[in-house]
């Protein structure tokens, strides 16, 4: 009965990991949970309150597949504003949340056996996402010497005749790499000798930024908008992962297409869940920059907390509120039971069984001897996570 895709595609490993956790709680263990990727932070207030009115207007229908002319507009002015781009109501969209957006794009775009170039790590859905679109994902790997980042001559290697989309993620899930404007030119360098490559840059964690202000990549080259597809959302910068706004922006053809794909599949966005997304846009963003300073003291805070366990060694990441530290130093010793840790996955299964908390594999990632710990959750529970996995790292041999 099922599709043969299904054959290749799993479930995302965060919401697995979600799952367990679930499951552990409702038997009644005590789980450290590090494993999703949303802000402990509720939606601030002045934008609940909007959709609130929104719905006591009446605001409850279906709305253009290509979202309200309030959002777009909204959506227009963040970009001229915080980025310096220029875009026309034609080259905008709204759909429900980002992820959603990618997959319309390769939806779109992609024939049976174009190549999509992505680098890792890389965000878990991006390669699934790829596959279910008939395209084939050409995985470049990076290392934590480079910052993990992608050079150009990693990238000139990985192209070929097929390749169709080179997708990047800055701030990066799971690493918190954020492209500098040097080695993002010289990446714009090869895709400038490439006409036939379009850019897909997914920036959902554009806010969090902590050690400099971000620059949006789009914005270091006018010549390449015009096969660039931006994306963003309202989720991370303003804790609103359950209310499933995203946006992006590109040439007007291909949002054509991706909202015609949206009128067939989801229709459109939730008009409450707009009329929000306006309220966050347009109103006081106090609430992103609070946001901001809480996660950069988080990371300031398990970044040594991880670092002081012998065995684990952790970078400090630019963006995102994620850490992912090698846990290579761990492979090869033995838990008390006498289970020799192989893999990163064994050390995520040790450190649930044993300690109780939930953490994700490098490897879910693209990136094998790694583990990826969200610190989008408060400092009582990122001390209590990393005493406990301490705790049970002092006792391998």
């Amino acid at each position: 009965m099922l599709a043969r895709r299904m054959q290749v595609i799993k479930a995302s490993p965060s919401m697995a990991a979600k799952k367990k956790v679930d499951a552990l709680r409702a038997a009644g263990r005590h789980i450290v949970d590090f494993t999703i990727g949303e802000p402990d932070l509720d939606t601030p207030e002045h934008i609940a309150n909007a959709a609130v009115e929104a719905i006591g207007h009446g605001a409850t229908k279906y709305t253009p597949s290509v979202g309200i002319r309030e959002l777009l507009q909204a959506v227009a002015g963040k970009f001229e504003r915080e980025n310096g781009l220029s875009y026309s109501p034609d080259q905008l969209i709204v759909g429900t949340g980002a992820k959603q957006l990618i997959y319309t794009a390769l939806a779109a775009t992609l024939d049976e056996g174009d190549e999509v170039i992505i680098p890792a790590p890389f965000w878990v859905s991006y390669p699934d996402m790829v596959v279910l679109n008939g395209g084939k994902p050409v995985v470049v790997e990076s290392t934590e010497q480079s910052g993990f980042k992608i050079s150009a001559a990693d990238l000139e290697r990985a192209i070929t005749d097929k390749t169709k989309w080179l997708l990047l993620n800055s701030p990066n899930n799971p690493t918190g790499a954020i492209y500098t404007e040097t080695e993002f030119g010289q990446i714009l360098a090869v895709l400038e000798r490439h006409p036939q490559i379009h850019l897909m840059i997914d920036e959902i964690y554009e806010h969090f930024s902590y050690d400099s202000a971000y620059v949006s990549l789009a914005s270091y080259s006018e010549d390449l908008n015009a096969r660039t597809l931006l994306v963003n959302g309202v989720s991370k910068a303003y804790a609103m992962t359950g209310w499933r706004i995203g946006y992006a922006a590109g040439p007007a053809y291909l949002i054509k297409a991706m909202t015609t794909l949206i009128s067939q599949t989801t229709s459109c966005a939730s008009e409450p869940s707009q009329r929000a997304a306006v309220a966050a846009l347009t109103q006081d963003q106090s609430c992103v920059r609070e946001a901001c300073r809480i996660f950069r003291e988080r990371r300031d805070i398990i970044v040594p907390l991880l670092n002081a366990i012998p065995g684990i060694a952790c970078a400090v990441p630019q963006g995102a509120f994620y850490v992912f530290p090698s846990v290579n130093g761990l492979l090869g010793k033995r838990t008390p039971e006498g289970k020799m840790l192989e893999t990163d996955l064994d050390v995520v299964h040790f450190l649930l069984d044993s300690a109780g908390v939930a953490v994700l594999d490098g490897s879910a990632y693209g990136t094998p001897g790694f583990i990826r710990l969200s610190f989008a959750t408060d400092l009582d529970t990122i001390k209590e996570g990393c005493e406990k996995i301490a705790s049970v790292c002092s006792q391998l041999v």
